[in-house]
């Protein structure tokens, strides 16, 4: 992202240094002003564009008239450049507006035009949307001159953006071509374009007329540049031609993130650093530029120093030709320019006045400039190097710092203080290892460059020689790419921003003042060595320390569901550092993030669901850096492109594909599986509907959890599936067929009954993944629903259900009330958890800030503590008690169904586990009775025990009467209210005194009944935490009492007795 960066020290000049006096910023005023002017005229009206410069002419004329020197006169300078940017901005912005394609644009027309090409094609990144993948296009700049109307043909000159097929790519600039199509308005108002004319038709264009002599010349010097890299290694190969000519058609995609997210970039847009290599090989050393004893091959020819000059203006304008004149590329020529004439004409040169003439020129030029990202980030970065970088490596030295040392760390840390609050308004990213990156890639770039510059000369008269030269160029090229990668593959890389001008501000502001309470502590260098071992641990982000402060990923997860987007990427622990991976999601980078943060090494089955691109696109950052040992697939290859996408992939990592098979039974330590679906060729018509009813779905086993993998079925498939498995067992966790979707078999859910349901699916998907109705459904039968749309990434362990501390969970779709169904009012990332309900009972479980507590438990018995180091927060457990299961369903394991708090912020950590610095958890536990325990005796699950306690006949056959025994009041559940007492008592309930709560059973609001010494609860659930009922929490002092107040667990490790004096009638469904 910033062009120009730390091998642009020479700005693309040659220069004997700054004045003695100081630096000389006579120039730079009237260059901003110019630039201000032409930036803000672009888009302004006319008239008042023309106004305005009438009246900073008219200022200036009166100024010069009455005080020609001084300060004054300095003034009516800046004015004439401020009116001479607002001219030259207004008819800038007037060509791109008038003229019919605009109107055109705007009714989407279709139309015949004469363009001429004006930019190499660009290939676009090919984007996921939901289960299809765009094909991938090629945008070209281009001049329409002619438009073809019925009636006639109209002159024009208006640039346009086509969208044409992948045989477009060939076109070089100044091609003249006819096309057809239709015509759209451009993205975001004020770019350089009238109108996106998208091409009709897949065929090659229609060529009118040839490229020009000289652009002819350049294609082939960059072709032969090409050939000269076909036979390296990838990444130098894709990687060369951008360092030479900034050709990046070969860069692929990850290791365009890889250079993304170093900040690099600028190793790729060719700027000062490239023609400053070229300068000093014709003229010698900088600082002899001008001498007598000059050491370049001009001197040595004898050739005179204004004949030198000359030479080096038509490098420099052949430099342009060949690397196309980008933003970056005409600042570098035009500081050149200027310092070879102040060369040849013997005059005093200075980079700073050199700099800010190219701006205003440039500006003056073309106005586009001005609103250029790219020409703002060259000029920055060279600024910071002729200002900052001098002062920061001569306090560097005075420390005791080598001299090459503090130069390129100066000019590293200067370009990237200056460029990082325009980056993050870009990439809305700040990354944490960009200056380290470019030191250490920064010795590398000069070689590659050097020989990539002489592999372009001779390439087309000695191929041959050409290949030599890219072969020496190709091991640095390939370093540099190796620190990219490396860099971009550390976890604490960077951190997200606000991507906006406000963003920007701020971590201006940040920097800047991080930059001022840094200065003391220059002076200590333990201060600076604890600094630095800091920094590099959140580079490196060891995990055991990140599990410490994080709590991500819980200690033995069972199953992760990766935040990937639209798409779906699970994650199933098979061992230490080892895992099964089912599917890969829409884009590399998220899933390789995700098993990154896992600490996966070790793939041994990579299991794709089907061949959509939300579950297969991600393949690569799934084979990135891992040994995977079998990639298994549907048999159904449709769409054949995603099929023979995932084939090519695994065989460039020499990774077997194979089928699943029907009733395939694996197993890999803990871990087991069944393949359910699809059945065999030709055996379900079904089946061969499409992918969606192809897709593998799983039942899988792990540490006596039985959790099902349904992908991306539809309703039809799901009916056959369960049709034909009739001895499919309740499940502990379900992941939702088809993100969510509202096409689901009802019975399906009743028979598998989850506990936890999850949705993977993307945040603000246009689809309206997951439908409430699926939600509802889903609830309706018993289970918690997590979504990675709101919640992020999920882990399942044998007690807890996490989301990752990198997000803060929100809650789902859901009512203030508590209801389920329709969409309810969420929260900011950070904020405070809405409540809401987790069941089908209606009762909501509290939840903390960052995080939430709910869940459903189906066994009998006290509830446990949490595992040491669990990511269940202690002083919120004491505050959740679980809710028995309808009758005549078997009651299973009791885990917990919670999420993991956000690390994030102080507030998230008060609400979450108070952990001793050895990783335990302070947790709390108290009694619960379910509609399975008899009256004498409570069972207490075992925590991540795959028994399953059976239902006692006497829980059954318990008379209400018994609930009565050793209460002082009689507590009716919810089913035993009348539905008109139920609303009259939610009516009142916030008139209330405090004694009312006393052993009574308001509806769905809970009971108590009191037992010597201390409240307990009884059948009825907790109270609900709907907005009205915490208004009055505050005023009910002995159940808030109750509700916080530990209770010590029975040491017994499978069973304790409850009291005789109590017991429990069977609850009925609600």
């Amino acid at each position: 992202m910033r062009p120009g960066g730390p091998s642009a020290a020479a700005a693309g000049a040659v220069t004997e240094g700054r004045r003695p006096g100081g630096a000389d910023l006579r120039l730079a005023a009237p260059a901003l002003a110019a630039w201000a002017a032409a930036a803000t005229a672009l888009t302004a009206d006319g008239a008042c564009v023309a106004l305005a410069c009438t009246a900073a002419v008219a200022t200036a004329c009166l100024l010069s008239a009455v005080v020609r020197r001084g300060a004054v006169g300095a003034v009516a300078t800046v004015l004439l450049c401020a009116a001479a940017g607002g001219a030259a901005g207004a008819l800038a912005g007037a060509e791109v507006r008038r003229g019919p394609l605009a109107e055109l644009a705007r009714r989407h027309e279709q139309v015949s035009v004469e363009v001429t090409v004006t930019g190499d094609p660009r290939a676009t990144r090919p984007r996921v949307h939901g289960p299809a993948r765009a094909a991938p296009a090629v945008v070209v700049e281009a001049e329409a001159t002619r438009l073809v109307a019925p009636g006639g043909a109209v002159g024009v000159r208006t640039p346009v953006l086509l969208v044409a097929h992948q045989s477009w790519r060939e076109l070089l600039p100044s091609t003249r071509l006819r096309v057809e199509g239709k015509l759209a308005p451009p993205v975001r108002a004020g770019e350089r374009l009238a109108a996106v004319l998208r091409v009709s038709g897949q065929g090659p264009p229609e060529v009118l007329g040839g490229p020009s002599s000289l652009q002819r010349a350049a294609g082939r010097l960059r072709e032969g540049l090409r050939a000269a890299t076909d036979g390296l290694a990838p990444d130098a190969r894709a990687l060369l031609p951008g360092l030479v000519v900034g050709d990046t058609s070969r860069v692929p995609p990850d290791l365009d993130e890889a250079f993304r997210g170093t900040d690099m970039t600028h190793l790729l847009a060719v700027s000062g650093g490239n023609l400053a290599v070229l300068l000093v090989l014709l003229l010698g050393p900088p600082h002899l530029a001008a001498r007598a004893e000059r050491r370049g091959p001009a001197a040595r020819l004898g050739i005179p120093l204004r004949l030198t000059a000359v030479l080096g203006g038509g490098l420099a304008l052949g430099f342009v030709l060949v690397c196309r004149p980008e933003p970056s590329v005409l600042r570098a020529a035009a500081c050149g320019l200027i310092t070879l004439l102040a060369i040849g004409t013997g005059r005093r040169r200075s980079l700073l006045p050199a700099l800010a003439a190219a701006v205003l020129l440039l500006v003056l030029y073309d106005p586009w400039l001005a609103r250029s990202y790219g020409f703002l980030l060259s000029v920055l970065a060279t600024g910071a190097l002729l200002t900052l970088a001098p002062r920061w490596s001569a306090a560097l030295r005075r420390r005791g710092v080598p001299p090459r040392v503090a130069e390129a760390l100066a000019a590293a840390g200067a370009a990237q203080a200056v460029c990082a609050p325009v980056i993050v308004v870009l990439a809305a990213r700040v990354s944490l290892v960009a200056v380290p990156c470019n030191l250490l890639a920064e010795p590398a770039v000069a070689p590659a460059t050097v020989l990539g510059f002489a592999a372009l000369a001779v390439a087309p008269v000695a191929l041959p020689l050409a290949k030599g030269l890219a072969w020496l160029a190709g091991w640095p090229a390939a370093w540099t790419a190796t620190v990219a990668r490396s860099g971009a593959g550390l976890p604490g890389a960077g951190f997200d921003w606000p991507g906006s001008w406000r963003g920007g501000l701020l971590l201006a502001a940040v920097m800047g003042a991080a930059v001022l309470a840094a200065r003391p502590l220059v002076r200590r260098p333990w201060a600076c060595a604890g600094c630095a071992v800091l920094l590099l641990l959140a580079l490196v982000r060891p995990a055991p320390l990140t599990r410490f402060v994080t709590g991500w990923p819980p200690p033995g997860w069972r199953l992760v569901a990766c935040d990937v987007g639209q798409g779906d990427a699970l994650v199933l622990a098979a061992g230490p550092r080892t895992a099964v991976v089912v599917d890969a999601g829409p884009e590399p980078r998220a899933v390789d993030r995700c098993l990154r943060d896992l600490g996966v090494e070790r793939v041994p089955l990579l299991l794709l669901s089907h061949f959509h691109a939300d579950h297969v696109d991600g393949l690569p950052g799934v084979l990135r850096g891992r040994a995977v040992g079998v990639i298994e697939t549907t048999g159904f290859a449709e769409p054949a492109g995603r099929a023979a996408f995932v084939r090519h992939e695994a065989g460039r990592a020499r990774v077997p594909v194979v089928e699943a098979v029907p009733g395939e039974r694996r197993r890999i330590g803990e871990l087991s599986w069944e393949v359910l679906w699809p059945p065999p060729a030709g055996e379900s018509a079904v089946a061969e509907d499409g992918p969606n009813d192809a897709s593998v779905a799983l039942l899988v086993r792990t540490a006596g959890l039985t959790l099902a993998l349904l992908g991306d079925l539809e309703p039809p498939a799901q009916q056959e599936l369960w049709e034909t498995h009739q001895d499919l067992p309740p499940v502990d966790v379900l992941k939702v067929a088809h993100h969510g979707s509202a096409h689901q078999d009802p019975r399906l859910l009743h028979v598998l009954r989850p506990r936890l349901a999850v949705v993977s699916a993307g945040a603000g998907n246009p689809y309206g993944h997951p439908a409430a109705r699926t939600l509802t459904a889903l609830r309706a039968e018993g289970a918690v629903v997590l979504r990675t749309d709101t919640d992020g990434p999920i882990a399942v362990t044998a007690t807890a259900t996490a989301v990752t501390p990198g997000r803060s969970p929100t809650p789902a779709h859901r009512r203030r009330g508590g209801r389920a169904g329709r969409a309810g009012p969420g929260r900011r990332p950070g904020g405070p958890v809405r409540p809401g309900r987790a069941g089908r009972d209606g009762v909501s479980a509290p939840r903390p800030r960052g995080g939430r507590v709910g869940g459903r438990g189906r066994s009998s018995g006290p509830r446990p503590p949490p595992a040491a180091g669990s990511a269940v927060a202690g002083r919120w457990w004491a505050r959740w008690r679980p809710r028995g299961r309808p009758e005549g369903v078997a009651p299973g394991k009791g885990q917990v169904v919670s999420t993991q708090p956000s690390y994030s912020s102080a507030s998230s950590r008060r609400a979450a586990t108070s952990r001793s610095p050895f990783g335990s958890s302070r947790t709390t536990s108290h009694w619960a009775s379910s509609a399975s325990s008899s009256p004498a005796r409570a069972s207490r699950t075992i925590w991540g025990s795959s028994s399953r306690p059976k239902r006692s006949p006497a829980s059954s056959a318990a008379s209400p009467a018994a609930s009565r025994s050793g209460s002082t009041s009689r507590c009716r559940t919810g089913s035993e209210v009348p539905e008109k007492e139920k609303a009259l008592l939610t009516r009142s309930l916030c008139g209330m005194p405090r004694r009312s709560l006393r052993g009574e059973c308001h509806g769905r609001m809970g009971c108590w009944g009191r037992w010597p010494g201390r409240l307990q609860p009884t059948t009825c659930s907790p109270p609900s935490r709907s907005p009205w009922v915490r208004r009055i929490s505050s005023s009910t002092a002995p159940c808030r009492r109750w509700w916080r107040r530990p209770v010590r667990p029975t040491p017994t490790p499978t069973s304790v007795t409850s009291p005789p004096t109590r017991s429990s009638p069977a609850r009925s469904p609600s």
